[in-house]
Protein backbone atom coordinates (compact mmCIF):
# COMPACT_ATOMS: atom_id res chain seq x y z
CA UNK A 1 0.00 0.00 0.00
CA UNK A 2 1.56 3.22 -1.00
CA UNK A 3 2.44 6.05 1.40
CA UNK A 4 1.04 9.46 0.63
CA UNK A 5 3.57 12.23 0.46
CA UNK A 6 3.74 14.35 3.56
CA UNK A 7 2.05 17.72 3.20
CA UNK A 8 4.12 19.20 5.97
CA UNK A 9 7.23 18.97 3.90
CA UNK A 10 5.50 20.66 1.05
CA UNK A 11 4.30 23.36 3.30
CA UNK A 12 7.73 23.83 4.80
CA UNK A 13 9.20 23.92 1.39
CA UNK A 14 6.82 26.63 0.30
CA UNK A 15 7.54 28.67 3.40
CA UNK A 16 11.22 28.43 2.83
CA UNK A 17 10.82 29.48 -0.74
CA UNK A 18 8.82 32.50 0.38
CA UNK A 19 11.48 33.41 2.91
CA UNK A 20 14.16 33.02 0.26
CA UNK A 21 12.31 35.41 -2.06
CA UNK A 22 11.77 38.09 0.67
CA UNK A 23 14.40 40.91 0.41
CA UNK A 24 16.91 41.05 3.22
CA UNK A 25 16.75 44.88 3.43
CA UNK A 26 13.25 46.19 3.66
CA UNK A 27 12.39 49.14 1.53
CA UNK A 28 11.68 52.55 3.05
CA UNK A 29 7.89 52.24 2.90
CA UNK A 30 7.91 48.96 4.81
CA UNK A 31 10.14 50.47 7.47
CA UNK A 32 7.85 53.46 7.86
CA UNK A 33 4.77 51.24 8.17
CA UNK A 34 6.49 48.99 10.66
CA UNK A 35 7.70 51.99 12.64
CA UNK A 36 4.21 53.45 12.59
CA UNK A 37 2.72 50.20 13.89
CA UNK A 38 5.36 49.92 16.61
CA UNK A 39 4.82 53.50 17.77
CA UNK A 40 1.05 53.51 17.58
CA UNK A 41 0.71 53.51 21.34
CA UNK A 42 -0.69 56.43 23.29
CA UNK A 43 2.78 57.58 24.37
CA UNK A 44 3.54 59.16 20.97
CA UNK A 45 1.91 61.61 18.57
CA UNK A 46 2.47 62.20 14.82
CA UNK A 47 5.42 64.45 13.96
CA UNK A 48 4.17 67.68 12.43
CA UNK A 49 7.32 68.28 10.40
CA UNK A 50 7.91 64.78 9.03
CA UNK A 51 5.12 64.72 6.44
CA UNK A 52 3.12 62.32 8.63
CA UNK A 53 5.71 59.51 8.54
CA UNK A 54 7.31 60.03 11.93
CA UNK A 55 6.21 60.18 15.53
CA UNK A 56 7.53 61.89 18.62
CA UNK A 57 6.92 61.42 22.29
CA UNK A 58 3.87 63.10 23.73
CA UNK A 59 4.67 66.39 25.50
CA UNK A 60 7.55 67.29 23.16
CA UNK A 61 5.41 69.07 20.56
CA UNK A 62 6.67 72.53 21.71
CA UNK A 63 10.26 71.47 21.03
CA UNK A 64 9.75 70.88 17.33
CA UNK A 65 11.94 72.73 14.87
CA UNK A 66 10.37 73.72 11.56
CA UNK A 67 12.56 73.03 8.54
CA UNK A 68 12.00 75.15 5.43
CA UNK A 69 13.47 74.14 2.11
CA UNK A 70 15.98 76.43 0.44
CA UNK A 71 13.73 77.04 -2.55
CA UNK A 72 10.84 78.24 -0.38
CA UNK A 73 9.51 81.58 -1.65
CA UNK A 74 9.44 83.02 1.87
CA UNK A 75 13.23 82.87 1.99
CA UNK A 76 13.56 84.87 -1.22
CA UNK A 77 11.09 87.79 -1.02
CA UNK A 78 10.74 90.06 -4.01
CA UNK A 79 11.70 93.76 -4.10
CA UNK A 80 13.86 93.45 -0.97
CA UNK A 81 16.38 96.02 -2.15
CA UNK A 82 13.60 98.42 -3.10
CA UNK A 83 11.95 98.15 0.32
CA UNK A 84 15.26 98.64 2.12
CA UNK A 85 16.16 101.66 -0.04
CA UNK A 86 12.75 103.26 0.51
CA UNK A 87 12.93 102.69 4.27
CA UNK A 88 16.40 104.20 4.51
CA UNK A 89 15.34 107.19 2.39
CA UNK A 90 12.27 107.86 4.54
CA UNK A 91 14.33 107.66 7.74
CA UNK A 92 16.91 110.08 6.35
CA UNK A 93 14.20 112.49 5.22
CA UNK A 94 12.46 112.47 8.61
CA UNK A 95 15.78 112.95 10.40
CA UNK A 96 16.68 115.88 8.16
CA UNK A 97 13.31 117.55 8.74
CA UNK A 98 13.55 117.10 12.51
CA UNK A 99 17.09 118.47 12.59
CA UNK A 100 16.11 121.42 10.41
CA UNK A 101 13.32 122.53 12.73
CA UNK A 102 14.88 121.59 16.08
CA UNK A 103 18.51 122.55 15.46
CA UNK A 104 19.35 125.48 17.81
CA UNK A 105 20.02 128.75 16.03
CA UNK A 106 21.49 131.97 17.34
CA UNK A 107 19.54 134.43 19.44
CA UNK A 108 20.92 137.94 18.82
CA UNK A 109 20.96 140.86 21.24
CA UNK A 110 21.57 144.31 19.75
CA UNK A 111 21.26 147.91 20.92
CA UNK A 112 19.00 150.13 18.85
CA UNK A 113 18.89 153.65 20.24
CA UNK A 114 18.62 155.96 23.21
CA UNK A 115 14.96 156.87 23.34
CA UNK A 116 15.12 159.65 25.93
CA UNK A 117 16.87 160.91 29.07
CA UNK A 118 15.56 162.91 32.01
CA UNK A 119 17.98 164.88 34.21
CA UNK A 120 17.36 165.84 37.83
CA UNK A 121 19.68 168.05 39.85
CA UNK A 122 20.09 167.61 43.60
CA UNK A 123 22.38 169.46 45.97
CA UNK A 124 25.35 167.16 45.49
CA UNK A 125 24.36 164.73 42.70
CA UNK A 126 22.99 164.57 39.19
CA UNK A 127 20.29 161.93 38.59
CA UNK A 128 19.53 160.78 35.05
CA UNK A 129 16.97 158.22 33.85
CA UNK A 130 17.91 156.90 30.44
CA UNK A 131 15.41 154.93 28.34
CA UNK A 132 17.33 152.43 26.24
CA UNK A 133 15.98 150.24 23.42
CA UNK A 134 17.14 146.70 22.64
CA UNK A 135 16.39 144.34 19.79
CA UNK A 136 16.11 140.61 20.56
CA UNK A 137 16.17 138.53 17.38
CA UNK A 138 14.99 134.92 17.41
CA UNK A 139 16.13 132.80 14.43
CA UNK A 140 14.66 129.56 15.78
CA UNK A 141 11.41 127.75 15.03
CA UNK A 142 10.58 127.83 18.75
CA UNK A 143 9.64 130.58 21.18
CA UNK A 144 12.49 132.09 23.21
CA UNK A 145 12.02 133.17 26.82
CA UNK A 146 14.38 135.87 28.15
CA UNK A 147 15.32 136.34 31.80
CA UNK A 148 17.72 138.18 34.08
CA UNK A 149 18.66 141.26 32.09
CA UNK A 150 21.58 142.88 33.86
CA UNK A 151 22.97 146.26 32.77
CA UNK A 152 25.93 148.13 34.16
CA UNK A 153 26.74 151.71 33.10
CA UNK A 154 30.30 153.00 33.47
CA UNK A 155 31.83 156.41 33.00
CA UNK A 156 35.42 155.51 32.24
CA UNK A 157 36.13 153.03 35.07
CA UNK A 158 33.49 154.28 37.49
CA UNK A 159 30.16 152.50 37.80
CA UNK A 160 27.45 155.17 37.69
CA UNK A 161 24.35 153.01 37.29
CA UNK A 162 23.03 149.45 37.34
CA UNK A 163 19.72 147.77 36.58
CA UNK A 164 18.49 144.17 36.89
CA UNK A 165 15.26 142.79 35.42
CA UNK A 166 14.24 139.18 36.16
CA UNK A 167 11.44 138.50 33.66
CA UNK A 168 12.12 140.32 30.42
CA UNK A 169 9.93 139.15 27.53
CA UNK A 170 9.21 136.29 25.12
CA UNK A 171 10.17 136.29 21.45
CA UNK A 172 8.07 134.41 18.91
CA UNK A 173 9.69 132.10 16.35
CA UNK A 174 11.50 133.81 13.48
CA UNK A 175 10.81 137.30 14.76
CA UNK A 176 12.43 140.30 16.43
CA UNK A 177 11.11 141.93 19.60
CA UNK A 178 11.95 145.47 20.69
CA UNK A 179 12.39 145.89 24.43
CA UNK A 180 12.75 149.21 26.26
CA UNK A 181 14.06 149.66 29.79
CA UNK A 182 15.23 152.50 32.03
CA UNK A 183 18.77 152.84 33.38
CA UNK A 184 19.06 155.05 36.47
CA UNK A 185 22.31 157.03 36.48
CA UNK A 186 23.69 158.81 39.54
CA UNK A 187 26.68 161.15 39.20
CA UNK A 188 28.12 161.77 42.65
CA UNK A 189 31.63 162.79 41.67
CA UNK A 190 32.00 166.54 42.47
CA UNK A 191 33.90 167.37 39.32
CA UNK A 192 31.48 165.49 37.06
CA UNK A 193 28.48 166.91 38.90
CA UNK A 194 29.75 170.47 38.55
CA UNK A 195 30.44 169.84 34.86
CA UNK A 196 26.80 168.83 34.25
CA UNK A 197 25.45 171.77 36.29
CA UNK A 198 27.64 174.41 34.65
CA UNK A 199 25.25 176.76 32.89
CA UNK A 200 27.91 178.43 30.73
CA UNK A 201 28.34 175.29 28.62
CA UNK A 202 25.80 174.92 25.80
CA UNK A 203 26.10 171.10 25.73
CA UNK A 204 27.17 168.71 28.49
CA UNK A 205 28.18 165.48 26.77
CA UNK A 206 28.40 162.41 28.99
CA UNK A 207 29.74 159.17 27.50
CA UNK A 208 28.62 155.90 29.02
CA UNK A 209 29.92 152.38 28.54
CA UNK A 210 27.05 149.88 28.84
CA UNK A 211 27.72 146.21 29.68
CA UNK A 212 24.67 143.98 29.30
CA UNK A 213 23.97 140.30 29.88
CA UNK A 214 20.79 138.26 29.45
CA UNK A 215 19.72 134.65 29.91
CA UNK A 216 17.59 133.05 27.18
CA UNK A 217 15.78 129.70 27.28
CA UNK A 218 14.72 127.79 24.18
CA UNK A 219 14.69 124.19 22.92
CA UNK A 220 15.19 122.83 26.46
CA UNK A 221 18.46 124.63 27.17
CA UNK A 222 19.73 127.95 28.54
CA UNK A 223 22.17 130.38 26.94
CA UNK A 224 23.91 133.47 28.24
CA UNK A 225 24.02 136.49 25.91
CA UNK A 226 26.24 139.50 26.42
CA UNK A 227 26.56 142.89 24.74
CA UNK A 228 28.78 145.94 25.14
CA UNK A 229 27.94 149.29 23.64
CA UNK A 230 28.60 153.03 24.07
CA UNK A 231 26.15 155.90 24.13
CA UNK A 232 26.22 159.61 24.87
CA UNK A 233 23.69 161.89 26.53
CA UNK A 234 23.40 165.52 27.56
CA UNK A 235 23.73 165.51 31.34
CA UNK A 236 22.98 169.24 31.69
CA UNK A 237 19.32 169.29 30.62
CA UNK A 238 16.49 167.22 29.21
CA UNK A 239 17.59 168.09 25.71
CA UNK A 240 18.78 164.59 24.73
CA UNK A 241 16.94 163.65 21.58
CA UNK A 242 16.54 160.04 20.37
CA UNK A 243 19.67 158.89 18.56
CA UNK A 244 21.35 155.70 17.49
CA UNK A 245 23.74 154.03 19.87
CA UNK A 246 27.40 154.47 19.09
CA UNK A 247 29.28 151.23 18.31
CA UNK A 248 32.05 150.18 20.70
CA UNK A 249 35.50 151.48 19.76
CA UNK A 250 37.76 148.98 17.98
Amino acid sequence: MGVAPSTSNAGNGGSCQDNDQQPIIENEDIKRRNSSRRCSSGETVPCATCQGTGRIRRGQESKLVAVISCNDQRLNPRHTKLYVAVSVGVCLLVSAVVLFFLFPRAVLLSSVAVKSSFVYFTKNNVLINITHVLNITNNNFATVQTYNLSVQALNFDTVVGTVSIKNVTSVKPLSTTTYSFVIPIQLSDPGLSNYCKKASLPVHILYLHLQMSMTVYYLAHYEQLSLETYEYIDCGSNSTIPHQVQPPPP
